[in-house]
Order: C-alpha cells, then sequence, then structure tokens
C-alpha cells in the first residue's frame, strides 16, 4: 500500500512538473504589423524611408484604404509615436488639384503603423500624375517626403464627380462592397464637395438614393436595398445594397440635400433606364 501510494505521488510531482514546463517555455503569440497588407511603393528622404501599404498593393482611381510605416535609416527602428498627415497633389499640365483625404490615425493595435485614405477622382496619365507628401513630427521634429505615386483608371467606375443643381461641385466614392456578394450587402459612400481646388470637406447631413440594376438582364432591379445616410460616426454614407446575381451592376445614383431635394441623378424608369450619376460593380 505505502509502495502504490509512493508511485502515485512520484506520478503527480511528474505531471506538474511536465505542465509547468510548458507553460513556462511557451513562445509568446507575434502579431504581425502588416497582416492582409502589401506594399505599394516607398517614399525617403534623408532620416526616414516611409513605406506605403494596401491591401493589394496598389493604388487606383477612386477610394483607397492606405496604412504606412515610418522607418529610420539610421537605428533601422520603425518610429512608434509619430503625428503624420499628408498631402495629395494632381499636377496637370494647367493646374494643380487636390482631392478628398482622411487624417492619418495610429492602427488600432499596432505599434508601428498608421492608416488613412485617399479618394483620387481621376486617374495618371503620360503627361499628369499624382505627388504625395507626407509630413510627420516626432519627438517635436518636423520632417517632410514627397514622391510621384502611380494612380491608374479603375476598371469600374468607383467614383463619380459632378455639378449639382446647386451649383456645387460634388464627388461620390464608392468604398464598399470591397467584395461584393450574392447577398444584401453593407454599402458604404463618401461623399464630398469642392470648396475649392485643394479643399474637398465632407458633406454633412445629405441622402443618397441607390437603384442596382443588371443592364444585361432586361435591366432588372434587386429588393431590399436601404438607402444611405451618413453615420455620425464615421461621416461616411452607410446603407445596404441587394446583389441578387454574379454579373454587372450599374448602381444608379441620386444626391439628395437636406432639404430632400435631388441635387442630381434620375429615378429608374422604362424611358430612363440609367442615371447620369452610377457606381459599377461586377463580380
Amino acid at each position: 500500500m505505502k509502495f502504490q501510494l509512493k508511485n502515485i505521488v512520484t506520478v503527480l510531482l511528474i505531471a506538474f512538473t511536465f505542465v509547468s514546463c510548458s507553460t513556462d517555455n511557451s513562445e509568446p503569440i507575434v502579431i504581425s504589423e502588416l497582416d492582409g497588407l502589401t506594399k505599394i511603393q516607398e517614399l525617403t528622404n534623408d532620416t526616414h524611408t516611409i513605406e506605403l501599404y494596401s491591401a493589394s498593393g496598389t493604388l487606383q482611381q477612386g477610394y483607397n484604404a492606405i496604412s504606412l510605416r515610418i522607418k529610420n535609416k539610421a537605428t533601422k527602428e520603425y518610429e512608434t509615436n509619430a503625428t503624420v498627415n499628408w498631402a495629395p497633389i494632381m499636377k496637370m499640365s494647367t493646374m494643380t488639384h487636390a482631392c478628398p483625404y482622411s487624417e492619418i490615425k495610429k492602427t488600432s493595435g499596432k505599434q508601428t503603423l498608421y492608416n488613412g485614405y485617399i479618394v483620387f477622382q481621376m486617374a495618371e496619365n503620360t503627361m499628369e500624375h499624382w505627388f504625395l507628401t507626407v509630413n510627420y513630427s516626432i519627438n517635436g521634429v518636423a520632417e517632410s517626403v514627397s514622391a510621384q505615386i502611380a494612380v491608374p483608371a479603375s476598371t469600374k467606375q468607383r467614383v463619380t464627380t459632378f455639378i449639382g443643381t446647386d451649383g456645387t461641385k460634388y464627388l461620390l466614392a464608392l468604398i464598399d462592397p470591397s467584395n461584393p456578394k450574392v447577398a444584401t450587402n453593407e454599402m458604404t459612400v463618401g461623399v464630398y464637395k469642392m470648396s475649392s481646388m485643394m479643399q474637398f470637406p465632407v458633406v454633412d447631413g445629405f441622402k443618397v438614393k441607390i437603384d442596382p440594376r443588371m443592364p444585361s438582364m432586361g435591366n432588372h432591379g434587386s429588393p431590399n436595398n436601404v438607402d444611405l445616410i451618413q453615420s455620425s460616426i464615421d461621416k461616411l454614407y452607410h446603407g445596404k445594397l441587394s446583389l441578387t446575381m454574379t454579373g454587372y451592376w450599374k448602381i444608379n445614383l441620386q444626391l439628395l440635400n437636406d432639404k430632400n431635394e435631388v441635387l442630381k441623378g434620375e429615378s429608374i424608369t422604362d424611358a430612363v433606364p440609367s442615371s447620369t450619376i452610377y457606381f459599377e460593380i461586377e463580380f
């Protein structure tokens, strides 16, 4: 009996020791700063390299979610406490202009990553190009870097610009769905106005009406769509987009002001098969 008890105690001690060692020696979970991101390009000055990232590794005409990191050339380390802003500029043959863009914020849950968005309303061409200036401050020291960036045309219309009946130039940009499905998709759109060649502020309190149609299928529509209204949290416009089958869809739009007056866009009828403002989706 004493022998059996001694053996049981020995087994328990070994098991406890094994569990303790396994716990003590477990490797910490390392979370990558760049999960789901691919590098677009680098911008450099004498002290830092600015790395630009997106989900696709490219930029294109329309809305672009962009992340960046700031690498110190001397230490080879990434900066974790920078204040950052940016200024995208299109240099045309006869003029320059900006576009809508967000503030840059530290990415939640990341140490070295910052993020924001830019809406390029036009694509580059052989004579006209986009340039991006990134201004940043680290420990009170201000720095800046600027370079040309590639912004090719989107294969489908993801951004539309127009002059409303009020004489104001507006810009609508499709943000979501970025990966559309046969379902009722969450839809997000940015609504901006041009107050000057360099200022494109968010428009508050408007509405975006949607009417998705399939031109190749008798221009049929879809049920359960919800028009877009502005969120007080992100200032973007949110609604629901119903896509009942795969293929090419034209998302017909109407922009209404805070008095519910249509500033641009038409209701779809047999005589009016499409609106003058729209987005395109194909999947």
